[in-house]
């Protein structure tokens, strides 16, 4: 459904790499949990948290205790795997991102190959719908892996922006059509769009103007210029270059 222009996008904070700079010593500094309590009090709309195969940041434990101290909605994203599959119909976030995971990366490359994929993520869907979680794909720009998104019954699409927030000039206005159009599609066939990845101040304005757009899910920026500027200040600074 596409927003009215009373409607503002909601912002979504991935506290992920709270959770990274914790790990990078052990023990429980910084807090994640700390810093979505934070994010609750300076005007986020919900938590994102991936939690890896390898839990390189997130934890099964941090899931645990958001879902116990905080009030917005979490957003689970994980790859399409048994495991991860339990553990969200065993946990029952408000929402559940699938997203492509590779050991290897540093972060998430690109979106997921629905077509490919179709019968585990049908199946998979079914799951997770069944006890009353929604249920969002992270996909590419691409139109054909939108429709599939909505035929194998996705709540929702999360547009992945990392290519439009790396290119520049006209490679970077190319990028936004695509993701224009394709918000203009999930607005035609019933689909809520979500935005996400590699999104600062600038790009987050630009993509924002799309009225399609509900939701931006922004992780790694925030919590880098929290550095300078304190978690608090830079969620209040991103909700209104957004809106």
């Amino acid at each position: 459904m596409a927003k009215n222009k009373k409607t503002k996008i909601r912002l979504g904070v991935n506290i992920d790499h709270v959770a990274t700079i914790r790990n990078a010593r052990g023990g429980i500094h910084p807090d994640p949990v700390a810093a979505a309590i934070l994010a609750q009090k300076s005007g986020a709309d919900g938590i994102t948290i991936h939690l890896r195969e390898d839990r390189r940041h997130i934890r099964d434990e941090d899931l645990k205790r958001l879902k116990k101290e905080i009030k917005l909605p979490i957003n689970l994203e994980m790859a399409a795997t048994e495991e991860m599959l339990e553990i969200a119909l065993k946990t029952k976030p408000n929402a559940v991102c699938i997203v492509p995971e590779k050991r290897q990366e540093v972060t998430t490359e690109g979106g997921l190959d629905v077509i490919k994929g179709e019968k585990t993520l049908r199946d998979m869907i079914k799951k997770i719908k069944s006890k009353k979680i929604r249920v969002s794909l992270f996909v590419d720009a691409n139109e054909t892996q939108i429709r599939k998104s909505k035929e194998i019954g996705a709540d929702i699409v999360e547009i992945h922006t990392g290519e439009f927030c790396h290119k520049k000039g006209e490679k970077q206005k190319k990028e936004f059509l695509k993701i224009k159009e394709c918000a203009e599609l999930c607005e035609r066939i019933g689909l809520e769009c979500h935005a996400g990845h590699g999104l600062n101040y600038d790009t987050a304005k630009i993509i924002a103007k799309l009225p399609q757009i509900a939701e931006l899910n922004i992780g790694h920026f925030l919590i880098g210029e929290a550095i300078f500027d304190g978690l608090g200040s830079v969620i209040k600074k991103m909700k209104k270059v957004i809106n």
